[in-house]
């Protein structure tokens, strides 16, 4: 009996393989792409144990079919939407073509997911979606179980994180999904010969709207080519949408403390950007600092202190007005983006660690000289913005210190690295109602 029941298991195994090969896929990437899926599950589960990121996460994600299978209910038979975000970056890269489909389609329901924490915390008490979810970890079952509640016309999903178990379910259901605002690099694995779990992948869209040309011919180097569009960035629609609809007011601490002064505005900082900063606010009270670091948590806030002589945080400003501070700590979040619009000079962080920097486009669309660290090759906004010279990048603290002082005493160069950032993002806008023009004319949805 047990040699049957190995023999009937190799035949199993060995019709499972030519299952996945005829699917284009090859077998032990498949194998190693949910040996991966596993792994992850358990590790941020340990991880949840002490860091706080990952127990939202998993957090986040109890009684979610419970919540789907309720949603499920009270919606049928009405039509959807589905778009999905890795994380709060690519919830404001999609934001654009989200509200232009609402408008176009006020009867579909818009359904919006995340992976991370990050994104679905700051976003889930908004009204830019009819639903919010975390997206339930990639498996045959749980992609099943989600479509099934979602039931969507139309998927979206912004920039990148491609799931295998979705996207092959929603192939199989001949539900067309768009890719907005993708980018590709030569050494993410569609381009590897281990790829072919991520090229099938790619094949599960409908159509792939891409940031740059560049991306299209990697894309048609692996055989992807006929439902390509450069349509550019939706995040350009984005922040040229915030600044045009910014109230004209800052917030009245801020501007008080502004006031008369020349004021450097950096966000999303991490403690590099931090150290190399500290020394020139240091040495110049005259000039004003707002430093809005990428967190908030008190132990760095505390470091900020620590670097800088003469603080004082937004949260304490009634108490501390009268301190003489030439820094100002922001303790919240929401008010960046409105920020730089009081800076003669901005500075973008995350430039000095690997991860690369952080938003660029928002401080240029509204005139500023963007100042930002040396990594900055994955980000084609900053590369081009420097090509325009809207934005400097400079590699260490003295250097950083002479392009300031150099900006402050020039009025004339400040004025055209500024001018030069904003002709960069306005030049760029209009990815979004390409991709809108594109579900109309080919009535993805149906009003």
């Amino acid at each position: 009996m047990s040699f049957q029941f190995s023999v009937c298991c190799i035949r199993l195994l060995f019709l499972l393989k030519l299952a996945v090969r005829f699917a284009g896929i090859n077998y032990k990437n498949l194998l190693l792409y949910n040996a991966f899926l596993r792994l992850y599950s358990i590790g941020i589960k340990m991880i949840s144990l002490w860091n706080p990121k990952a127990r939202r996460w998993v957090e986040g994600r109890k009684d979610l079919f419970i919540k789907l299978n309720h949603f499920r209910l009270k919606t049928t038979n009405k039509k959807k939407v589905w778009v999905h975000c890795a994380s709060l970056g690519e919830y404001e890269q999609g934001l654009p073509v989200l509200e232009k489909i609402k408008a176009a389609y006020p009867d579909y329901i818009m359904v919006l997911s995340f992976f991370s924490p990050s994104g679905y915390e700051a976003v889930k008490n908004r009204n830019s979606a009819d639903e919010i979810f975390y997206l339930p970890m990639d498996n045959a079952l749980n992609a099943k179980r989600f479509l099934d509640a979602i039931e969507p016309s139309l998927v979206i999903w912004i920039k990148y994180e491609y799931w295998y178990y979705y996207l092959t379910e929603l192939k199989q259901r001949n539900i067309p999904v768009l890719l907005v605002s993708g980018i590709f690099r030569k050494s993410q694995p569609f381009f590897k010969w281990y790829g072919n779990v991520w090229k099938k992948m790619l094949g599960c869209f409908d159509h792939l709207f891409v940031q740059s040309q560049e991306s299209a011919t990697l894309l048609s180097g692996i055989d992807i080519s006929g439902n390509i569009s450069v349509s550019g960035d939706t995040r350009f629609d984005r922040v040229i949408e915030i600044a045009e609809t910014a109230g004209p007011d800052l917030p009245a601490h801020i501007a008080e403390f502004c006031a008369g002064s020349k004021i450097i505005v950096a966000g999303s900082t991490w403690p590099e950007d931090e150290e190399e900063l500290d020394h020139y606010a240091n040495k110049h009270r005259e000039i004003k600092f707002i430093i809005a670091p990428h967190e908030i948590d008190d132990a760095h806030l505390k470091e900020i202190e620590k670097l800088f002589h003469h603080t004082l945080r937004y949260s304490a400003f009634d108490i501390n007005r009268d301190m003489g501070a030439n820094v100002l700590i922001i303790d919240n979040i929401g008010l960046l983006s409105r920020l730089y619009k009081c800076a003669d000079i901005t500075y973008v962080g995350g430039g000095f660690g690997a991860d690369g920097i952080h938003n660029v486009l928002e401080p240029a669309v509204y005139g500023k000289p963007v100042v930002f660290g040396p990594e900055y090759e994955k980000y084609l906004e900053a590369e081009e913005l420097l090509e325009t010279g809207g934005g400097i990048s400079i590699d260490n603290a003295l250097e950083l210190e002479m392009l300031l002082d150099e900006l402050i005493m020039d009025e004339n160069k400040l004025m055209e690295a500024g001018t030069a950032s904003k002709k960069y993002v306005y030049s760029r806008a209009g990815a979004s109602q390409q991709i809108l023009d594109y579900i109309q004319v080919k009535r993805l949805l149906i009003s």
